[in-house]
């Protein structure tokens, strides 16, 4: 078993830019086989996170989400984590929040860039090992 967030994480991130259309979101998180795109600004920082459940919800209420794009539905308060967190503390984390994955990234004094994704999955993959 592994320690900490940086041995578990995945580090290929599907991600998309605040402009790109919403069926264009869809069509990668089917492509990659994702249920989360980060969303990142210009200069590659995290701008928000947009989850298959928030394409669902979007595709049940709101007839116009083919003209809309990741900005209007993004979350934009992300919960996130660093790669030196312990394991057992973002499982904590992720209990406590009850979702099913943290953006792992590193921070400057522009932002935070993504750097890669802890998810439920890679906990319970590493406890089976």
């Amino acid at each position: 078993m592994h320690d900490w967030v940086r041995d578990l994480m995945s580090t290929t991130i599907v991600s998309c830019s605040k402009d790109t259309p919403i069926p264009d979101v869809a069509a990668a998180m089917s492509r990659h086989n994702v249920s989360a795109i980060i969303v990142i600004d210009e200069d590659g920082y995290l701008a928000g996170l947009i989850t298959r459940t928030d394409l669902v919800v979007l595709r049940a209420y709101d007839e116009y989400w083919q003209a809309m794009q990741a900005r209007h539905v993004m979350i934009r308060n992300v919960i996130t984590t660093s790669p030196s967190t312990s394991v057992r503390q973002a499982s904590q984390e992720l209990t406590k929040r009850r979702i099913h994955r943290l953006i792992v990234v590193e921070e400057d004094e522009r932002g935070r860039r993504p750097v890669g994704v802890l998810s439920t999955t890679d906990i319970v993959r590493d406890m089976a090992n």
